[in-house]
């Protein structure tokens, strides 16, 4: 970078150069210039901190898929569903998915690609029953084994056929009363997204 030399003490009687007062001022303001643009276009700049590592993170671990049949009538389920899907993003990558029939369903969860193969576990007043602890200690289990895809699926009002459960890894059962399944699906996203605070000792489960 050029430097520009201070320009000799005016003395009394005597004008400074014109042309050497004009030359400093050029070589400094394209020296401001130089060095501005040399910032701009530094190779050694990054992006804000964090932005890469939010992005690695996003797409690390376990993404949750929830299915269901049949369209959505109220509109008290359609609100409580988005606002349990998210929650649960605060914690995990979730999709939902509204589904036309048990048929179209199945096929959804068998076609999604992956590294590892999806695991469906389906709501059905037949299958297995955990307390919300062991709930959250099977998320925690599936995201430990490294499974990218976990399907949850709620079947239609006359539930699933011995077709669906038996392409299930898991049948999970909120108790023997009977729940309506928009209701169960519901009860579902609260208990997924209460798993998570449990796993990270959040109070939202003691009520703290």
């Amino acid at each position: 970078m050029e430097v520009c030399s201070q320009a000799e003490p005016i003395r009394p009687g005597k004008e400074a150069s014109r042309e050497e007062t004009s030359c400093c001022q050029k070589r400094s303001k394209a020296a401001s210039q130089e060095e501005t643009c040399g910032a701009q276009n530094s190779p050694n700049q990054h992006p804000g901190p964090g932005l890469a590592d939010q992005k690695e993170d996003a797409e690390i671990g376990v993404k949750l898929q929830i299915a269901w049949i049949g369209k959505t009538k109220e509109l008290a389920i359609r609100a409580l569903t988005e606002e349990y899907l998210k929650r649960i993003a605060r914690y995990v990558g979730a999709e939902s998915h509204e589904m036309n029939s048990e048929p179209a369903l199945l096929d959804l969860a068998a076609g999604t690609t992956g590294r590892t193969a999806p695991v469906l576990i389906l709501l059905d007043a037949r299958g297995r029953q955990f307390t919300s602890e062991e709930f959250a200690s099977l998320l925690r289990d599936q995201q430990d084994r490294g499974t990218q895809n976990l399907f949850f699926a709620v079947g239609p009002a006359d539930g699933f056929s011995d077709k669906a459960r038996g392409a299930a890894d898991l049948i999970l059962s909120f108790g023997k009363m009977t729940l309506a399944h928009e209701l169960a699906r519901v009860v579902l996203l609260e208990q997924i997204y209460r798993a998570f605070t449990i796993l990270k000792g959040h109070p939202y489960h003691t009520g703290h």
